[in-house]
């Protein structure tokens, strides 16, 4: 019986290593005298659609000299690929692999404005989620456009956390188009329904403040009219302040 026992233990054994030597060769590109036949390239997408192309990926791999296509596929330097796709402005992260079929993958993650800043002092450009200021360079994405007294590390630390508030809610993506910053660096916002100006105060508790102030709309102003007020204030907790036209 011990025989037996140790027989199969070792037939296990054997089986087992076989497995995992036949998986890890299945999954490995086969590489030897094998030529990158082709980039395939996908780009995952924000909230909104973005500006950046397939068309422009692979153009700043051939602007950089390290588009694999018709080089062999051992001489393919994928981490060499990534640096150079991740020092693009627009590239959050990137991703390249190899497959089977001798081509190679680019998976690009894009780096999408959340809010545009046309600032007092002339600047123009865009922020994107984590705060990064990105340069104007015709994006066509619709949204809110901050404008008045803004300086690049406002913008940075506070634009972007509102800039992603707004843009993750489809009403308020929908409804608010300019956010204007005050000499005392409080925020009004422009809606695109109805002749008011909201004033946020302070640049904290955004999101209850459009809670409260989202009620109002269903609650409020859907009985007495869009345009009855002139400025409406969700500044301090639990109140609303209106100011008749």
């Amino acid at each position: 019986m011990n025989w037996k026992r140790a027989l199969i233990i070792t037939f296990s054994i054997i089986i087992g290593v076989y497995l995992v030597l036949a998986v890890t060769a299945f999954n490995q590109p086969a590489e030897e005298g094998a030529t990158c036949q082709d980039v395939h390239i996908s780009i995952e997408r924000g909230v909104i659609e973005g500006t950046l192309s397939s068309a422009e990926v692979r153009n700043l791999l051939n602007a950089e000299h390290v588009n694999p296509v018709g080089l062999p596929l051992q001489a393919v330097n994928l981490r060499q690929m990534e640096e150079v796709l991740n020092g693009h402005e627009l590239i959050e992260q990137a991703e390249c692999y190899k497959t089977q079929d001798a081509n190679v993958c680019v998976r690009v993650t894009e780096r999408v404005p959340v809010v545009r800043v046309m600032a007092r002092n002339g600047d123009d450009y865009y922020v994107d989620k984590d705060g990064k200021i990105l340069q104007n360079t015709g994006y066509a994405c619709n949204l809110a456009v901050a404008t008045g007294h803004i300086g690049r590390l406002f913008a940075s630390k506070v634009l972007a956390p509102v800039g992603r508030v707004i843009l993750a809610d489809d009403f308020w993506r929908s409804q608010i188009e300019q956010i204007n910053v005050l000499p005392d660096s409080t925020l009004e916002l422009v809606p695109r329904v109805g002749r008011h100006i909201i004033y946020l105060g302070r640049p904290v508790g955004i999101t209850r403040k459009l809670q409260r102030l989202r009620k109002f709309y269903q609650y409020g102003l859907s009985q007495a009219g869009w345009n009855k007020y002139s400025r409406i204030s969700v500044e301090f907790a639990n109140q609303i302040v209106c100011t008749k036209r």
